[in-house]
């Protein structure tokens, strides 16, 4: 199997609930069946809300990339990053390695299309900066969906906070809730994507009929994938 270097940190929790998931996804009978990863925990990369939303904080792009090549010198056959907003510096990543980068909003968009269809509009349970830093804008472009971006920006953003402090209440879930639910209901979109890995440790709490696509589920499938094969 390929050994797959995650650049995390994005933030720790997140870096941990993919390392879940991606055991989640690979069938095993014993510990050898599962896919090697090397992880990078490194919760010390620059702000990507103070960067990309505030204007007040250094671009993250040096570390990351930074980070990339000392996995590939650690020997990483693959770099995976469990942030979505990060990929805001995705080609910062690619030009500094020379082996594969695992494009996690790639891997999202194509599983959405299977799911739903060109043409989808699909509701962002996202951080304003992976708006502001129009993340998800060319991969979704290119594939017929339309991304909704709800009003209530500064809420999510609280929630994300609240999540990275380790201090979610119930009523942050249930704000969580009432905002999908409104992309849904309120604003026609076919399914929810939740963009954001702080909000992946939420999505799990959904009310069962929102319909919803993890970015996070969608790396961790192409992790196994990628190497297993």
């Amino acid at each position: 199997m390929r050994l797959v270097g995650v650049l995390g940190g994005m933030g720790p929790d997140a870096t941990v609930l993919l390392m879940e998931r991606v055991i989640a996804a690979r069938p095993a009978a014993d510990d050898s069946d599962h896919v090697p990863l090397l992880v990078f925990q490194y919760p010390q990369v620059p702000s990507r809300i103070a960067a990309l939303i505030e204007g007040t904080g250094p671009s993250p792009a040096p570390v990351l990339a930074d980070l990339a090549r000392r996995l590939e010198a650690a020997g990483a056959e693959a770099i995976a990053m469990p942030c979505n907003t990060a990929h805001a510096y995705a080609p910062d990543i690619r030009a500094a390695v020379t082996v594969p980068f695992i494009d996690m909003i790639a891997e999202t968009v194509g599983a959405l299309v299977a799911k739903h269809g060109a043409g989808a509009r699909i509701g962002m349970l996202a951080s304003p900066a992976a708006r502001k830093a129009r993340v998800f804008d060319a991969a979704f472009a290119e594939a017929g969906l339309t991304p909704v971006w709800s009003a209530e920006e500064d809420r999510l953003l609280a929630i994300i906070r609240a999540v990275k402090a380790g201090r979610v209440s119930e009523g942050d879930r249930a704000d969580l809730a009432a905002i999908g639910r409104d992309l849904i209901a309120g604003q026609g979109c076919a399914a929810l994507l939740v963009a954001c890995t702080e909000l992946s440790i939420l999505a799990p709490g959904l009310p069962g009929d929102l319909v919803w696509t993890d970015s996070l589920d969608c790396l961790a499938a192409r992790i196994v994938t990628l190497s297993v094969n």
